[in-house]
């Protein structure tokens, strides 16, 4: 990230935790790039460790339609998110980062319950096309070239997401708000 500040949480963002959490984890991610989908089983633990304690925020950042499928990964999400599943489709996007196109989309759809025929007419009108777009450019303009990058309490954490040196870092920024 450039000098300029991290946003703050808004209705853009996708969010797990209390408003009122002691610590804010944000990542910026794509869910088709190599790194993001290594480090999301690490990002999960976290989030499952720290529940309670740490508001988790993500943030899209599709790479180039060049790149497979991942414009219409992400608004597979935001189409979930749409039918308040969001976390669940996140899910089901990096278990399965190879099945990103229209019919296997649709499986995770009705994997988590939600309405396929919404879920499948929206992706094929391409309804969070903009969406995904403007949080693309919103990435870029504060500075967010490179995914994943996480943020903890609004400082850029600069590891690679590994299980103990991320929770290492979370844990003493919830001991230092402590004391």
């Amino acid at each position: 990230m450039t000098t300029r500040e991290l946003p703050p949480i808004d209705d853009h963002d996708h969010v797990d935790g209390a408003n009122d959490a002691p610590l804010t984890l944000v990542e910026y991610a794509d869910f088709e790039c190599p790194f993001c989908v290594a480090a999301y089983p690490e990002i999960e633990s976290a989030r499952e460790r720290f529940r309670g304690r740490v508001r988790f925020v993500f943030r899209h950042v599709p790479r180039s339609a060049r790149d497979g499928f991942t414009k219409q990964a992400a608004e597979a999400a935001e189409a979930a998110a749409a039918q308040g599943k969001f976390w669940d489709m996140h899910r089901e996007l990096y278990r399965h980062p190879d099945q990103h196109d229209l019919e296997h989309l649709v499986g995770h759809a009705q994997r988590i319950g939600l309405d396929v025929a919404r879920f499948r007419r929206e992706l094929v009108d391409r309804v969070y096309a903009p969406r995904v777009k403007e949080l693309a450019v919103r990435s870029i303009r504060h500075g967010v070239v490179g995914v994943p990058t996480l943020f903890i309490n609004g400082q850029r954490y600069v590891e690679r997401p590994q299980p103990e040196p991320l929770a290492a870092a979370i844990e003493a920024q919830l001991e230092s708000r402590a004391g």
